[in-house]
């Protein structure tokens, strides 16, 4: 059993048991931050990146300084789906969770393990970051009202098929909304500049990025998912909205 597995069973039962404690929707008043997380898994992820990126984000949810900053303040309330071609997007949780306790957390970080992998039928080689955020969109419809609402992105190649990412901006409610990625690169140079995947940053940074906050993080392949989401978290939730402090307290 790897660590992250071992950590969250202490608190977690079996499946069932995780689901039906992850049922409850996020409707409850004071939720500073509806978040949600849309992963790629389309055909470019092997199966080996998957487990990483799943484990990755698993440890990263259950990340110490994580679990500190989902705590401080009113609860933030979690989507999580995994997206491919336009018509396949599918959440990893039974609904809208309101993270309000550690073991919520890990009851997360458990169902996001046990859950088998969505897309497998999805041979062609479709990324649809458009029909990803109109999910992500509608999503956020379902939630209560929040403070603050982030879409978190992550991906490892550009959009080839259904809407362009700009065209649902321009024709879908984002109004409030904050997109922010994470790219998937296949190498960095030192001090965390892209190599080789200059294209598909610039890309995500013209394209997916929305909102006057919003910001990308570089993961120097699926190896180093884990440290990109745990930047990517710590910074989300830090934000000005969604922390509370003051516009101008905010280094960023």
């Amino acid at each position: 059993m790897s660590p992250v597995r071992a950590r969250v069973a202490r608190v977690a039962g079996g499946g069932l048991a995780v689901l039906l404690a992850l049922a409850s929707p996020a409707g409850a008043g004071g939720c500073r931050l509806a978040l949600v997380l849309a992963l790629d898994v389309s055909s470019s992820v092997d199966e080996a990146e998957y487990g990483l990126q799943r484990e990755g984000l698993a440890r990263a949810l259950v990340d110490p300084e994580v679990a500190r900053l989902f705590l401080t303040g009113d609860p933030v309330a979690l989507y999580v789906f995994e997206w491919a071609s336009p018509s396949m997007q599918e959440a990893l949780l039974p609904d809208w969770v309101l993270v309000e306790t550690e073991d919520d957390l890990a009851r997360v970080a458990t169902t996001l393990l046990e859950h088998p992998r969505t897309g497998a039928h999805d041979r062609q080689r479709s990324t649809a970051v458009g029909a990803a955020l109109i999910h992500a969109g509608e999503a956020l419809g379902a939630a209560s009202d929040c403070a603050a609402r982030t879409v978190d992105v992550s991906g490892d190649g550009r959009s080839n098929v259904g809407f362009d990412p700009r065209y649902v901006y321009a024709n879908y409610p984002f109004d409030g909304v904050t997109v922010n990625a994470l790219v998937v690169s296949s190498g960095v140079q030192g001090g965390g500049h892209p190599s080789g995947d200059d294209e598909l940053t610039l890309w995500f940074q013209s394209n997916v990025l929305r909102g006057r906050d919003a910001f990308w993080v570089l993961a120097d392949g699926y190896e180093d998912f884990q440290r990109a989401m745990t930047a990517k978290l710590l910074r989300e939730l830090t934000t000005p909205a969604v922390s509370g402090w003051p516009a101008e307290g905010h280094a960023g």
